[in-house]
């Protein structure tokens, strides 16, 4: 299984090589109406240009992938098109020490060294309550992923797609959410949030090829919450 998670882990990471970044767009999903996902972060390394998704949870902090973390991470609020970045804000990141580059504990925090001014085209988004984890089966999933799983198809705008959860149950840690779906995240879409009425209840972990689809794994935010709250209050400067 390890060695599953890594080349799957290849896969989601490899359009954000140097020279891939116009490689976008969840698979079999369609574009957002623009600045209609305010919550969304589009979050770059500065000097090898790799990135990932993420999305605002306060004003000084976004969620995403710990598989996301690089060097020199800059993240880029209020992006709708990837070609009409705004000035890209330095951070400090703060990976789950128990991520081993494996499936579970695949979430990092990262602490935006000047605070966000929220507005009609950056907010943030509510995480689920310790004492209310439920999740709800239709749930929406988003990023600037490639649109083909096989092989990259440009698109530099945000896209998104209904995902109806059908089994959350074997799954490969306590942690991982699983959907088995013919559509979904690919790669690229690292760190983009699984939002279930209006809770962004998971974070996009990796894919897998299945016979009659593919298996995203998303890690359950709610499962990390006392992990959330002691890096925020540490880092609450």
């Amino acid at each position: 299984m390890n060695i599953c998670w890594f080349i799957t882990i290849l896969l989601l990471l490899h359009s954000c090589n140097p020279g891939d970044g116009m490689d976008h767009g969840i698979v079999g999903g369609h574009v957002s109406v623009p600045h209609s996902r305010p919550y969304m972060v589009y979050i770059q390394d500065s000097r090898t240009k790799s990135a990932c998704d993420g999305f605002l949870v306060r004003e000084d902090f976004v969620m995403t992938a710990a598989h996301c973390k690089k060097s020199h991470l800059k993240v880029y609020l209020g992006v709708s098109d990837t070609t009409l970045l705004p000035t890209g804000i330095e951070v400090d990141s703060f990976p789950h020490s128990s991520f081993e580059n494996k499936p579970g504990n695949d979430i990092m925090l990262l602490k935006l060294k000047t605070r966000a001014t929220l507005n009609k085209t950056v907010t943030i988004i509510d995480l689920p309550n310790p004492w209310n984890d439920k999740i709800l089966k239709d749930c929406l999933v988003m990023g600037w992923g490639s649109t083909k799983y096989d092989h990259y198809s440009p698109s530099t705008v945000l896209r998104e797609l209904n995902v109806t959860l059908k089994d959350l149950t074997n799954c490969f840690e306590p942690d991982v959410i699983c959907n088995e779906d013919p559509f979904g995240p690919s790669q690229g879409d690292s760190g983009g949030p699984l939002i279930c009425g209006g809770i962004a209840m998971g974070i996009v972990s990796f894919h897998m090829k299945k016979t009659e689809g593919y298996l995203t794994a998303y890690t359950r935010v709610s499962q990390h919450l006392q992990w959330i709250n002691e890096i925020m209050k540490k880092n609450n400067i």
